[in-house]
């Protein structure tokens, strides 16, 4: 076909593509419907115009058009990669992790249970051999989240729920795909009734093949990328190499799964590029492939939309009915998932809850769209697959997507609306009144500002101001006075829009770049996680998220663990570090807050609901200082090369600015200010990397800082550091329980320790110990000790313990007194403590 042709044709669907986002608006269906329709009225148009008798001037077109090279491999190995390269770096991943288990639960289980579901109705109710039965329910299997996830953001449904819903479907596809190339082989070899139990014991080696590759493929892509920090446009090509790369070479290469390794590599991008990278340069990657996605996922909807007419032309009266038992099979597949399954999760406290309305809008969302047509479309193109099977794959695949398009995809808002998802809660509908109150008044502010620099007249000055005092007069009064709002609620509700603005901080800092693209990443997940605590459980909900965001992770456990028993340091000095840095960063946000609790929230929502937002604050504040000086006191002096690297930042973003002005004002020439950025883009290379942390616990210096240790020499400080052990525990954390044996005795290095027993409550802080009355006494302990800050402790065994007894009279002296304090007699105590 001349190539001429075959650009005008191209170059055509791309206003065709243009035109359809306005109108799927305008008509409030789903983006993909529209395409898909659109691809089809394409279609029948040109077999219409190809065959009829009225006119052959529009047969050169008609014939171009239906003879396009359309391939299935085009779909899989062209537009696939690009979608779902761009799906993972789109997605909010630490928060997704939060929700891997219902995430991974339901792509797999899901995949699993439609692909068996739709091939055993369909064997039951067909001539088809098993194995074409299953490779149809494989093609069934993958979804588009597209439709679901854009009207639920449409619609304000919980992020949580719109986000299990992204990471299913997109795992959900992987899956799918991954499946389809199993069953297709089984076809292709002839074998009609395959043993189901060695199909599925390939799957795993599928899988984690795909994801190893795609793994390594990233990493060496991010070390390359990193190494070209100053070329953009080189690090944009080299993600763009990337996905295709990894598809053709898991595929090709190693018999794994390319759509597991796309994916892989798209998450690991994802987690390790934003530390790498300059800022500007991950922001511009990502727009590239949104725009690469958006004309890919429209492309395959429209070109395989063309094809159906050529997939249904053989269709039988018969196939009709194989059509409804598919569409009853998956239906009922996908409400036993999200009516069985999803509830299981929920009490088993891995997922969230998901009201019913919900679940029933995510069944019939549901939708099948291009995937499902380029797998289709791969088996009626393979010679190795027999005639029969090959067109009824093609009649039950497309007749199913064309019922979940016209049918599913024309009445899912129709639905929402039934189930009542369209309308907003009490609460939310509180929230935009305060959001429409606070955003007034910060346009009555610039209006002042503005008119008084234009000099306006005072009498429109006055008119139009006693029109917009009227505005906002009524908008803080229905703000103040929603009757159907709890007090609790209230609370949330300010709880909702500080953590909005902390995250509207973290952005800011980072366009400053005061705050690196990489701390960014950790830390506004924390945000996140505090809008939806609040959201979904007011104060209690927020509080946790805060404490959450202080608190040691099970990674920095376990890197704790490695240090200390492998001796493997870099894991816990990199942890350590980012702790450090992450620390610094919440701390310079949380600051920022006071004024906007002050100005902004106390004039919406109440001096009562102020002063307790400002309690909170300070609470995090103190936690996050508590947080930091554990740290500073383990390793004294790095926070302040930290804190310098934070000035030197700034400095550069200032002096970033005035050379900004000076070439803007015309002051300096391009020559000149080229010169100059190129250098301070050098100089901040510098600032942004990082001081080096040696891990090696610096105990003696930590130890001598204890007044009981006051009296040793240097030699006996270090003998005493090397014996005492770290351990780091959260808030809330049991470090012993009561009646339970411990021969041990905990110094507090950093943090706090609330002591229980027989009704009574004392806390101990930095300096102090605990577990030594069990020791000496040889009994199990009366009191439980509970961590009420992230804690750090230094841990002594019963014999080095009495061996410091020995060589100390302030230890005994504060053994006794501590007694004394709990009402014991010193005396009971072991000889040593005498």
């Amino acid at each position: 076909m001349d190539i001429i042709v075959i650009t005008t044709i191209i170059a055509s669907l791309f206003l065709v593509i243009g035109a359809a986002e306005p109108l799927a608006a305008r008509l409030r269906l789903p983006y993909s419907v529209i395409l898909a329709v659109l691809g089809v009225m394409i279609g029948l148009g040109a077999t219409f115009f190809l065959r009829t008798s009225l006119t052959d001037a529009l047969n050169p077109v008609a014939e171009a058009i239906l003879e396009l090279p359309i391939r299935s491999n085009v779909f899989l190995y062209v537009f696939l990669p690009t979608l779902l390269f761009q799906a993972t770096l789109g997605m909010n991943l630490r928060r997704m992790l939060d929700d891997w288990v219902p995430i991974l639960v339901l792509a797999v289980v899901a995949v699993v249970v439609a692909t068996l579901s739709v091939g055993y109705a369909l064997a039951w109710s067909s001539a088809l051999p098993l194995a074409a039965c299953l490779l149809i329910g494989a093609i069934v299997s993958t979804t588009d989240p597209s439709a679901v996830v854009s009207i639920f953001r449409s619609i304000s449904a919980p992020r949580r729920l719109a986000r299990i819903i992204e990471g299913e479907s997109l795992l959900n596809d992987a899956a799918a795909i991954a499946l389809f190339g199993l069953f297709m082989g089984f076809v292709m070899l002839g074998m009609p009734d395959p043993e189901l139990g060695a199909a599925l014991a390939r799957f795993p080696m599928l899988i984690f093949g795909g994801a190893f590759t795609g793994w390594l493929a990233a990493r060496i892509a991010v070390w390359v990328m990193a190494l070209f920090s100053r070329h953009e446009l080189a690090q944009i090509s080299v993600s763009v190499a990337l996905p295709y790369l990894v598809y053709i070479g898991a595929e090709q290469s190693i018999g794994a799964s390319g759509v597991i390794a796309v994916v892989a590599a798209g998450l690991t991008l994802n987690l390790a590029a934003p530390g790498r990278l300059p800022p500007q340069a991950w922001a511009n990657l990502r727009e590239l492939w949104d725009v690469l996605a958006h004309w890919a996922g429209a492309l395959i909807f429209i070109l395989a939309a063309l094809l159906i007419p050529r997939l249904l032309q053989e269709v039988r009266l018969d196939d009709f009915l194989l059509v409804g038992v598919v569409i009853l099979a998956a239906v009922a597949a996908r409400a036993m998932i999200l009516f069985g399954l999803l509830p299981l999760l929920t009490r088993l406290k891995l997922s969230p809850a998901v009201e019913r309305p919900y679940r029933v809008a995510i069944l019939w969302g549901g939708l099948r769209g291009a995937v499902t047509l380029a797998l289709a479309l791969a088996v009626t193109e393979s010679f190795r697959v027999p005639d029969g099977i090959q067109r009824v794959v093609g009649i039950l695949a497309t007749g199913f997507t064309l019922f979940t398009l016209i049918v599913q995809g024309t009445t899912l808002r129709w639905i929402i609306g039934r189930l009542g998802l369209d309308r907003l809660s009490p609460i939310d509908e509180a929230l935009s009144r305060q959001v429409v109150a606070v955003a007034l008044q910060t346009v009555r502010e610039d209006i002042a500002r503005t008119t008084e620099n234009y000099d306006l007249s005072h009498d429109i000055i006055r008119s139009e101001a006693k029109r917009f005092g009227e505005r906002l007069d009524d908008a803080v009064r229905a703000a103040e006075d929603s009757a159907d709002i709890l007090d609790r609620d209230r609370i949330a509700l300010g709880l909702i829009v500080l953590a909005g603005h902390e995250r509207d901080a973290i952005l800011n800092r980072v366009r400053e770049r005061t705050i690196s693209a990489r701390m960014a990443e950790k830390i506004l997940p924390d945000a996140d996680r505090l809008i939806e605590g609040a959201h979904s459980q007011g104060r209690s909900g927020y509080q946790r998220a805060a404490r959450r965001s202080v608190a040691y992770g099970s990674a920095f456990r376990t890197a704790v663990m490695l240090n200390g028993r492998l001796g493997l340091a870099a894991p816990l000095a990199r942890m350590t570090a980012d702790r450090f840095e992450l620390l610094l960063s919440q701390r310079l946000i949380l600051r920022d807050l006071g004024g906007f609790i002050d100005g902004r929230i106390r004039r919406i929502h109440g001096r009562r609901v102020a002063d307790l937002l400002d309690e909170l604050l300070s609470r995090r504040i103190e936690a996050v200082e508590t947080a930091l000086e554990g740290l500073r006191l383990q390793y004294p002096g790095y926070a302040e090369r930290l804190e310098r690297r934070f000035i030197r930042r700034t400095a550069l973003r200032l002096e970033e600015r005035e050379y900004m002005m000076m070439r803007e004002d015309g002051l300096i020439g391009a020559e000149v200010y080229t010169a100059l950025m190129e250098d301070l883009s050098a100089r901040r290379a510098a600032a942004e990397t990082r001081p080096r942390l040696d891990i090696a616990l610096q105990r003696t210096a930590l130890v001598r800082q204890f007044p009981l240790f006051s009296e040793f020499d240097d030699r006996a400080l270090k003998r005493l550091g090397r014996a005492l052990e770290p351990r780091y525990v959260n808030a809330g954390d049991v470090v012993i329980r009561k009646d339970s044996a411990t021969k041990s005795v905990f110094f507090i290095a950093s943090g706090a320790v609330e002591l229980r027993s027989a009704g009574q409550t004392w806390r101990l802080g930095r300096g102090e110990m605990f577990g030594q009355m069990a020791v000496l006494m040889r009994k199990s302990p009366r009191a439980e000790a509970n961590a009420i800050a992230p804690t750090t402790l230094l841990v002594l065994d019963e014999e080095r313990f009495r061996r410091l007894l020995d060589r100390s009279r302030a230890l005994r002296e504060a053994v006794r007194a501590s007694a004394e304090k709990r009402g014991i007699d010193p005396s009971s105590l072991l000889p040593g403590a005498g």
